[in-house]
Order: structure tokens, then C-alpha cells, then sequence
């Protein structure tokens, strides 16, 4: 079978893709068709997120594994797209370049057989250029004052200086000046 997913860059203007795949390739596989399809050179670091019905973010699925046990973390290359997207799970999230933050959001939009002769993945359709900077991430709370309500026992901002009245790191296990 071949996923077909339009995959939205989060952006003012309408910028997106449709890209088929085989519903047994990975995501990296998913990653690399993406990458190509909006212009990237696939230098940088990427991670996929899981999401609910409303895109909010939930499992990171990286590149690479970052965890403190080698082999433990699983990774996109770990993940058939048939095992984590189907007709009730069809959204996915897409970050590339973790500097720039370029933000898709992936949606599973058929399953249709596959095409003798097609070669896959493939770009389907592309709309919209890609703007020469990612849009501004604004990653502050709806409600700035949900913060400060934690801190109604007396304590402020200072509070939370670990290092405060110290002038060296001493105590830490650091020298000021180790280089």
C-alpha cells in the first residue's frame, strides 16, 4: 500500500507538499522525502513528534539516539510508518533544523494501492515557496501569570539562582577558569 500525506510547513503563507510512500518504508525514509521536497540539503537534525487529533505535541521520535543507554532510545529509522500512522492516527509532526525550527505538520491523507512502475517515495504535488527564514516560534505560556502563581510562598526569580552569593563554582566540582 502507498501513504499518501500532505505535509504543511507552519508558516502565514499556504506552503505544502504531497508526497507518496510505501507504507512499510521508516520514518527516516518519511524525513529524507520531506527534506527534499521543500529544498532542504538534510544537514541538520530533525525529529518527528507524535501528536493528538489537535497537533499538540506529544512522543519525540529523533534522528539519532540521545539517550543515556545506547540502544535503548528508538529512533525514526526504527519506526515502520504503517506501525505508528493509519486511518485513526493519521497526523504526525515534523521539526528541521532545531536552530531555525522549521515546523510541518504531516497528515496522512489516503491509503491507495500502489502504482506499478511509480517509484516511491515521490512528491505528488508541491504549493507555495519556502520563505527565506522560518516563521517565529513563540513559546511562552497563554497564561504568563500560571508561572508566577507557583512562586506565591515568598519565593521570587532570585530565589532560583543556584549560584547567588557564590563567586565560584568550587562547590559545584568546577574551577572558575578550567580552560
Amino acid at each position: 500500500m502507498v501513504y499518501k500525506f500532505r505535509v504543511i510547513l507552519d508558516a502565514e503563507e499556504d506552503i505544502f507538499r504531497d508526497i507518496a510512500i510505501l507504507e512499510d518504508d521508516t520514518l527516516e525514509d518519511l524525513h529524507n522525502a520531506i527534506f527534499n521536497s521543500f529544498g532542504f540539503d538534510g544537514m541538520e537534525v530533525a525529529s518527528f513528534y507524535t501528536c493528538d487529533e489537535t497537533w499538540n505535541q506529544e512522543e519525540e521520535i529523533p534522528m539519532f539516539d540521545t539517550g543515556d543507554v545506547p540502544g535503548e532510545q528508538k529512533t525514526m529509522s526504527d519506526y515502520i510508518l504503517s506501525d505508528i500512522l493509519d486511518k485513526e492516527n493519521t497526523k504526525i509532526i515534523y521539526v528541521y533544523d532545531f536552530i531555525n525550527m522549521w515546523t510541518f505538520l504531516v497528515e496522512l491523507a489516503a491509503i491507495e494501492e500502489q502504482v506499478p512502475g511509480n517509484f516511491y517515495p515521490e512528491t505528488l504535488f508541491s504549493h507555495g515557496e519556502m520563505p527565506d527564514e522560518a516563521m517565529e516560534k513563540n513559546f511562552e505560556s497563554d497564561n504568563a501569570d500560571d508561572y508566577n502563581d507557583e512562586f506565591e510562598d515568598g519565593f521570587d526569580d532570585d530565589d532560583l539562582d543556584m549560584f547567588e552569593g557564590d563567586d565560584s563554582f568550587e562547590d559545584y566540582g568546577f574551577e572558575e577558569n578550567w580552560n
